[in-house]
């Protein structure tokens, strides 16, 4: 058994609530129960919970079937539905003697390190209070350029941003099948993935219905980037009694489970790796491969044999090899005019010195 002094839970839309997009009380008792339970054993736990933008539409007269679709109605929508979640949070965990707080974060609270720093020390003080931090994306504010689309990114980055020593994603499966049990009545459970790569995440089921947003990949991308924290991470049923009891106990058959990689990225590494989107790729030959691999350096525009998609300067791009094999991805120091007219060349030729510096960049080969 790992000894687990601080979990981070993440609950999914369709897990909170009805069909009808309204929130189930008794799903949101028996989450809260299952928190009561692992903090009785000893654990901080801090909760990012979707289900605003599903609560606030009853609230405003719609239903799953005839959801808005403008982004303004949407966040509008959201401001309604956090009210109605954090009530329904309170309430629930309340009945156990605790005290809920919301946390609303966005993504420049992990890309700018004042920030990152600031949002760790409130939750730090929270838990140290003895409240059950409640967090959720910002929605009301974030646009398509500044935002998440799924909490399950967000819970990985969560975990950590407070050190947590374990991951749990709560889910309407029972973790991983080895089947889309949609289509396949015998669909077996995955109780561990060694590693997880992008084509497992590529072949992972979407969304399982009209209230969710992000579906098996999404887990899938939020147990690498825990994984690659040094976090272990579990996908299970969030109607599971005892759930996160058998967690902290490291049960079998409790669901999916995702070791903790033998690499710790630092938090900065981890928002470039797993966080930013890429806006276009670099390919490199096998020395520059060599380079970044077995000798940590930078890359250099002598090594980079082509350039694919638009970027600005400080835009995320994927560095791959000349079979398109993911290599590293970073933080590029030219806009893709000028890495096109760089490639291939000598820095001093180029006037670039770098074309990713090492310190912007995480190889992930």
């Amino acid at each position: 058994m790992v000894d687990t002094r601080r979990l981070v839970v993440k609950v999914g839309t369709s897990s909170l609530t009805d069909e009808h997009g309204r929130i189930d009380s008794g799903s949101i008792s028996h989450v809260a129960s299952e928190i009561a339970s692992a903090r009785s054993a000893g654990t901080d736990v801090v909760l990012v919970s979707s289900g605003a933008i599903a609560a606030g539409l009853p609230a405003l007269g719609w239903d799953a079937a005839n959801r808005p679709r403008d982004p303004r109605t949407l966040q509008a929508v959201s401001a309604v539905g956090q009210a109605h979640l954090l009530n329904a949070w309170n309430d629930a965990l309340g009945s156990h003697g605790i005290v809920a707080g919301q946390v609303l974060l966005a993504p420049l609270d992990f890309g700018h390190r004042a920030q990152y720093l600031q949002a760790r020390s409130t939750l730090e003080r929270l838990l140290e209070l003895g409240v059950v931090p409640v967090i959720n994306e910002n929605d009301a504010i974030a646009d398509d350029e500044i935002r998440f689309g799924d909490n399950d990114r967000i819970a990985a980055l969560v975990a950590h941003l407070v050190g947590a020593d374990l991951l749990v994603l709560l889910t309407d499966t029972p973790g991983l099948m080895d089947a889309d049990p949609r289509l396949r009545s015998d669909a077996a459970l995955v109780e561990e993935i060694a590693e997880i790569d992008r084509e497992l995440e590529r072949v992972a089921p979407g969304a399982g219905t009209a209230r969710g947003s992000g579906g098996m990949a999404s887990k899938l991308a939020a147990a690498r980037m825990a994984s690659w924290s040094g976090i272990r991470c579990l996908i299970a049923h969030a109607g599971r009694e005892g759930v996160l009891t058998g967690a902290l106990g490291s049960e079998r058959g409790l669901g999916t489970w995702v070791p903790a990689h033998d690499r710790r990225l630092p938090a900065r590494k981890l928002w470039i790796a797993f966080a930013l989107p890429t806006s276009g790729r670099l390919v490199i030959d096998d020395g520059a491969v060599d380079a970044l691999v077995g000798g940590g350096r930078s890359l250099l525009p002598a090594g980079v044999t082509g350039v694919q998609g638009s970027f600005d300067a400080a835009d995320a791009v994927e560095v791959v090899d000349t079979e398109g094999r993911i290599v590293a991805k970073g933080i590029v120091s030219v806009d893709h005019t000028s890495a096109t007219r760089a490639a291939g060349r000598q820095s001093a030729e180029a006037g670039i010195e770098e074309m990713v510096h090492r310190d912007d960049m995480v190889v992930l080969a």
